[in-house]
């Protein structure tokens, strides 16, 4: 752990009117990101909590780099020491200042806050206050560094590659106001318990449903729960007793907390639409139990599982997936619908499957869709447009034109300006494209 680069985005519009901002740092090595703190406003104190917890939390690095921000150096106001120079000099912390006017040079950090707006901040226009969104935020800062592929670690996890500061026998030097405690963040989805043991019904448990709002937090009796905002307008399960609470989408297990719900709370979430609970959710694998994991496939079609890349399909680049890994198949499918995707071979081992990140015990086996592929291809010069290889001539007077074509297991139905056509299907090939060529380009589709 050698260098952090830190800096301060803004994004964060809260129902009163006002604009919090986001004390951002990542490890420049691993990408990990070891500050994400939401505050009213940017002061130098506020930046310094931040910073202050991360050093707590995480080591003291080597160097920073910042750039020259009021917060972060006094280098173009009246002279002198910030706060924020304090700490690093008191605890032999290098920091460096970029250049003015060359926002490149911390350029992990700044595509970090990319990725933040682009999966999160963008999507949700107005937030309610300060806290929902610093536990959204923590729930896409704990996928982010565990879950999440990255193209520049050759689709690994920052997790793999960070490593934090040895502990040292000198403790962290904080200035004097730093060093009241800060009222800690609500508790977040990071605090999952993936591997907490199920327990029998104590007769109570009860189930309710929730609708996942745009944020990906779902509030339960006082307490947020991140389903990820990927998760939004779909409807979750829960399964809850006093002793712990599972989080069910698609009839799978996502996760598992403590519960702190008592006797008389789910009295009440039973009276307000919730269900007496059949048995809890399946239990921990056990060697050689069919598993599932979630991914992203890459924009090249593979997944990164157990630093190996594996190829899931060209068709689903950019989706995020569920893959169901028995002794001899791995099964991609649609972590919502469960609506089956791909299978390919399973090349892993026992052991190396129990080593992967992010397992929990597979749900039903994913089913195929009984309803038609469907596919656009533009004619080309001669009336033809090919799917799965297998050649279709429309006639010339298409020439140019974009069709519809609903694929079947044996035919092949194309919607034309003339009228619909039906054409036996000869090849078995699975469908490669589902958009219509760019003008222009001559390479042939599947």
């Amino acid at each position: 752990m050698e260098l952090w680069q830190m800096d301060i985005v803004g994004g964060i519009f809260l129902s009163d009117g006002s604009e919090a901002k986001v004390v951002t740092g990542v490890d420049d090595h691993s990408r990990y990101c070891v500050i994400a703190s939401v505050v009213r406003r940017a002061t130098g104190r506020a930046v310094c909590l931040a910073f202050a917890a991360a050093l707590r939390e995480f080591g003291v690095p080597e160097e920073v780099l910042t750039d020259n921000g009021k917060q972060f150096t006094a280098r173009f106001g009246n002279g002198g020491e910030v706060m924020f120079d304090r700490i690093c000099r008191e605890n032999g912390i290098i920091h460096r200042l970029t250049q003015p006017a060359t926002p490149t040079t911390t350029g992990k950090v700044e595509r970090f806050h990319q990725t933040l707006r682009r999966e999160l901040l963008d999507d949700i226009p107005v937030w309610p206050d300060l806290a929902t969104a610093q536990a959204a935020i923590d729930g896409f800062r704990h996928d982010y560094n565990t879950d999440r592929p990255h193209q520049s670690l050759d689709m690994g996890f920052p997790t793999d590659r960070f490593t934090p500061a040895p502990p040292s026998v000198v403790p962290v030097k904080l200035p004097a106001s730093l060093t009241v405690t800060a009222e800690p963040p609500p508790v977040a989805a990071t605090a999952v318990l993936a591997s907490y043991p199920v327990t029998e019904s104590s007769g109570s448990a009860v189930e309710f449903d929730r609708v996942v709002p745009p944020s990906g937090i779902v509030q339960v009796a006082g307490k947020q729960f991140w389903a990820g905002t990927n998760r939004a307008g779909v409807t979750v399960t829960f399964w809850a007793d006093p002793d712990v609470i599972h989080l069910l989408s698609a009839g799978s297990r996502v996760k598992t907390v403590r519960s702190h719900l008592s006797v008389a709370d789910l009295a009440s979430l039973l009276r307000k639409g919730g269900r007496p609970a059949g048995p809890p959710p399946l239990p921990a694998p056990q060697p050689g139990d069919a598993v599932e994991v979630d991914r992203t496939v890459n924009r090249f079609g593979s997944v990164s599982l157990g630093q190996r890349m594996v190829v899931a399909a060209d068709i689903l680049g950019g989706r995020r997936v569920s893959i169901r890994i028995d002794a001899t198949t791995l099964t991609f499918f649609d972590p919502e619908t469960r609506q089956l995707l791909r299978t390919r071979p399973n090349p892993f081992t026992r052991d190396e499957v129990a080593r992967l990140r992010g397992l929990r015990p597979a749900g039903p086996p994913p089913q195929a869709s009984s309803e038609p592929v469907r596919v656009q291809r533009r004619v080309s010069a001669t009336g033809t447009v090919m799917v799965a290889r297998q050649v279709l001539a429309l006639g010339r007077v298409h020439a140019g034109k974009t069709i519809t074509i609903d694929v079947t297991d044996s035919d092949l139905h194309v919607a034309c300006d003339d009228g619909p056509r039906t054409f036996r299907r000869t090849s078995q090939l699975p469908i490669r494209n589902l958009k219509a060529n760019r003008p222009h380009d001559d390479r042939p589709e599947g």
